[in-house]
């Protein structure tokens, strides 16, 4: 699983890397952003309304509506940031975002911890002979909208999620259940408007070959180099 991410990429080599024309850029100012938690925004690319594909902010994690054990009412919704490949096709809760809403989540780095009390934090991204470039990529995603409350007040929001498969060599000493789907650029289109059969063929772990780990370190919850 991931919980945290980086994304140091400039909107406008964003808008270049995934093919977005700048009028479908809704960023706004985007801020480079060296740690991205579950429950806050981060940029995702999606095909829009028109057919055009578009630049967003989206809240990480879908929501799911929770009541008190004990009381009975209504308690903040769960944010569920990682989908497992092997359950977005065939589980209620996922598969009509699989089949019409997937998107791509651009990133520069990711980070899974190892141990506890301290965890050692490392950061995975992909291989350069400039041991401080992050070369930019993006995670598989899917994303659907939400209105409830939340935090407090009622919302209509948009919210995404993070397809997950088994891990590498490179990630599974520190994390030997999960990791991110990571796509080829090749690959976007198929996964943006391709049937749900051709996406699934592209949920498999990263090659470690093209990855590098580039940070690590107790309490290193942010990848300054991005």
């Amino acid at each position: 699983m991931c919980n945290l991410h980086s994304n140091m990429t400039t909107q406008q080599a964003m808008r270049q890397l995934f093919d977005v024309a700048a009028g479908f850029d809704g960023l706004g100012n985007f801020a480079p952003l060296p740690a991205i938690f579950p429950r806050y925004s981060a940029p995702v690319v999606r095909i829009g309304e028109g057919g055009q594909r578009e630049l967003v902010s989206m809240h990480w994690g879908f929501l799911m509506p929770q009541v008190s054990k004990k009381t009975g009412k209504p308690i903040m919704p769960k944010a569920v940031n990682n989908a497992r490949d092997d359950k977005v096709r065939h589980s209620g809760f996922w598969r009509a975002s699989f089949e019409a809403r997937r998107c791509l989540i651009p990133a520069t780095s990711f980070c899974e911890a190892k141990g506890r009390n301290p965890a050692t934090y490392y950061w995975f991204g992909m291989a350069s002979e400039d041991p401080d470039a992050r070369p930019p990529f993006a995670f598989a995603g899917m994303w659907r909208g939400f209105r409830g409350e939340y935090r407090g007040e009622l919302v209509d929001i948009e919210t995404h999620t993070m397809v997950t498969s088994t891990p590498n060599e490179l990630v599974k000493p520190v994390h030997p259940d999960r990791m991110p789907v990571i796509l080829e650029p090749g690959d976007y289109e198929t996964w943006l408007t391709g049937t749900p059969e051709a996406a699934a063929e592209l949920m498999r772990p990263y090659p470690a070959g093209k990855m590098r780990i580039v940070q690590q370190g107790e309490g290193v919850k942010e990848d300054p180099a991005g």
